[in-house]
């Protein structure tokens, strides 16, 4: 256990022959647009909630509460209303629920089929919003919207894990998180024009630009191709080389296609892959997805995200102020997943994890002491513009640990660690466990803000420990190591080795064994396929 226990270097697994194709690139560039659903979501979402326009429409209990300028007034509990909560939230529990759906479909059907589903359904969500007249209207179309993320986010991180060449696997995978954050700021920048709109109908344009973003998924869905893993598992051995041979940019793709016709017959074995994957051999998989996007989520950043223009109001800067604040956020947010994109390959997923987790906690503190030094338990107070410029600063420090370490990893990890016969399964559960938790944040924010006060931010700056610690000791290093070769790095981890059988290390090594022999022989690769007595 030395060491942080877990880690695992970089020799640890093999390379193919091939290289980055401008193909695969632009493929995996297009793929990742499905981002841009669900970034664009998490940032038009606080910013509408902050406009006057829209909440004397839909809420206005909390429109006459905002515009209680009374000094004694409390700044921690101005906004706080569960139906304002649940119009944010309710797309979450919708992507929860998609989700499932999702991983079947995906399975069974492609992985662009998933992504084009989760672009018509947005642009359905997107549509009802923008026309919505009465709660009910805004909620349907938020619940749309809700599939939407829940088919996208199923989707997009097993695409680009499988169409990535392993060298630079991270980097490609998140683009996703790249395309998030790009939403997120645009989002900030729609809200901040908008808001300036007279007769009261920006929130309209804010929610019908969705249709931008998802019109984008949906008409690449249709020209992308699926991945040789999904064609593959789907019965098409030659089509799935072929399309291998295209993304590698090689004709020698023969010990990778060998390697996929291993997962893709251990996957056929499994019958219910929901079942499968509670067994001790999936362990390791099991908990990394359900941890990973739970820590995720109780890092506090959906805070932030879905409710920065509200938090920056209630910490005293103005609309505009606060908006625009939102948009430097969302700009520190896309320019930090750049350094994570240029890194992950390099230094590998634990060291972001690690550094970011502290900085983290640190900007945390920082925060509640301010707040709690500032407002107290009573929430009566301002900040002097010099103040609100730090609580600013730190915020963006904040957002820029995340976006290079907890924002992209938590997408990046559970897809790319989970073998074929699983992976659907995996990444189900990865969103869903995500989706769960963002619901839940959302709904409870604003009434924790409210009750917890400054000390909300100790509360999140707690999990980050809890989450640093377990990255320190149960998460091994995976960068450098092809997809279908993960259980190597489980097998040689300190704790998880001991559910990983050996069958499962050894099996991959004899099956290499023959496809060397085999190759000496000149005999093609059809001959291990079809003469195999495991196939």
């Amino acid at each position: 256990m030395a060491g942080g226990g877990g880690f695992v270097g970089e020799g640890g697994g093999r390379s193919y022959e091939g290289g980055v194709t401008i193909f695969v690139l632009f493929t995996c560039m297009a793929a990742a647009m499905g981002g841009l659903l669900f970034g664009y979501d998490l940032g038009i979402s606080g910013g509408v909630t902050s406009m006057e326009s829209f909440l004397s429409k839909f809420f206005p209990s909390v429109f006459h509460k905002m515009k209680n300028e009374s000094a004694d007034q409390n700044q921690y509990c101005k906004f706080d209303s569960e139906l304002l909560t649940l119009f944010t939230s309710c797309l979450y529990i919708a992507a929860l629920v998609a989700s499932f759906f999702a991983s079947s479909v995906t399975r069974k059907f492609g992985r662009k089929i998933s992504m084009f589903v989760a672009g018509l359904v947005f642009l359905m969500g997107s549509v009802l919003n923008g026309v919505a007249n009465n709660i009910v209207l805004l909620i349907i179309g938020r619940l749309l919207l809700g599939i939407g993320v829940g088919f996208a986010n199923q989707s997009v991180p097993v695409y680009l894990a499988e169409m990535a060449p392993t060298k630079i696997r991270g980097a490609l995978n998140m683009g996703f998180q790249m395309a998030i954050t790009i939403g997120i700021l645009v989002a900030g920048l729609v809200n901040f024009g908008t808001s300036k709109i007279k007769g009261g109908y920006g929130w309209r344009v804010s929610l019908a630009l969705a249709a931008v973003p998802s019109l984008i998924l949906t008409v690449a869905a249709i020209f992308l191709p699926d991945t040789p893993n999904s064609i593959l598992e789907r019965g098409h051995p030659e089509k799935a080389k072929k399309m291998l041979k295209k993304i590698r940019g090689t004709d020698d793709v023969d010990e990778e296609f060998q390697d996929l016709l291993d997962a893709t017959e251990v996957a056929k074995r499994v019958e219910n892959q929901w079942s499968n994957i509670t067994q001790p051999r999936y362990r390791p998989q099991l908990v990394i997805c359900l941890l990973v996007p739970f820590f995720q989520q109780l890092t506090g950043i959906n805070v932030i995200m879905f409710y920065a223009p509200v938090l920056f109001m209630t910490l005293g800067f103005g609309n505009e102020a606060s908006l625009m604040s939102t948009v430097i956020t969302g700009s520190v947010n896309v320019v930090a997943t750049l350094v994570s994109i240029f890194t992950v390959d390099r230094f590998g997923r634990r060291v972001l994890f690690l550094q970011g987790g502290v900085q983290m906690l640190i900007c945390q503190i920082a925060v509640g002491v301010m707040i709690g030094m500032k407002f107290g338990v009573s929430g009566e107070g301002a900040f002097s513009k010099g103040e609100a410029n730090w609580i600013l600063f730190l915020i963006c420090a904040y957002v820029a640990a995340f976006a290079w370490s907890w924002g992209p990893l938590g997408w990046l990890v559970p897809s790319e660690i989970c073998p074929l016969e699983i992976r659907s399964a995996g990444q189900a559960i990865n969103v869903s466990v995500n989706m769960l938790f963002t619901f839940i944040i959302a709904q409870v924010f604003l009434n924790m803000l409210c009750h917890m006060k400054f000390g909300l931010f100790f509360f999140f700056a707690g999990f980050v420990v809890i989450m640093t610690i377990f990255i320190t000791f149960f998460l091994p290093e995976t960068k450098n190591v092809p997809i279908e070769e993960m259980n190597r790095v489980w097998k040689a981890h300190w704790f998880w080795g001991k559910y990983i059988p050996d069958e499962a290390v050894t099996h991959g090594r004899q099956d290499r064994a023959v496809y060397s022999a085999n190759r000496k022989k000149k005999k093609p690769l059809g001959f291990i396929r079809y003469s195999s007595t495991r196939f």
